[in-house]
């Protein structure tokens, strides 16, 4: 069972990347949402660094021609979840990882002020593993204990939050395994 310090809101005993990409949370905010993301480095790849280099600015854009929009690209999640489900967190949930860009929702916008982002390895064409689905579980499960206005209504896809923008974690991802 994952256990989250309340110190240093990091879970405990798994990887952490110290990703510069995030800052401080609105004085007010109260995190009570997780967005569900997914991501290949390049498209369907996996077992790499790609993602973990582009969430520490690392990522060398000369090694795909898919990644050259992505030069000077300053992006974070809170956690990504490998196709085996290995967890690796990049930035502790007191803070504001940048994951959702542009977002609107039931009225409420800015969505990177009061969330969680997680990011699957994976395309929103793909299934995900059920190693993924059982890490993703219970991360939830220990955010839900420590962070108490996380409700399954505001577990939501990237695509929910950036309808016609993103279309992660896309049609495969199976809702009824994780709410």
């Amino acid at each position: 069972m994952l256990k989250i310090d309340k110190d240093t809101h990091k879970i405990e005993g798994v990887e952490f990347y110290d990703s510069c990409n995030h800052d401080e949370r609105p004085f007010d905010a109260v995190i009570d949402t997780i967005i569900v993301h997914c991501i290949s480095l390049p498209l369907g790849e996996y077992d790499n660094d790609n993602i973990v280099d582009l969430f520490l600015n690392k990522l060398d854009t000369s090694k795909h021609k898919s990644f050259s929009d992505l030069s000077n690209l300053k992006v974070s999640s809170h956690l990504l979840i490998k196709r085996k489900g290995d967890i690796i967190q990049f930035v502790p949930f007191n803070l504001r990882a940048w994951h959702a860009g542009q977002s609107c929702y039931n009225n409420r916008e800015n969505f990177n002020d009061f969330s969680i982002g997680i990011e699957l390895e994976g395309t929103s064409d793909s299934k995900f593993t059920r190693e993924q689905y059982s890490s993703l579980n219970e991360v939830i499960m220990a955010l839900k204990s420590l962070y108490t206005n996380i409700v399954n209504e505001n577990i939501l896809g990237h695509s929910d939050i950036s309808p016609g923008r993103k279309k992660d974690p896309g049609n495969l991802f199976d809702w009824s395994k994780v709410k």
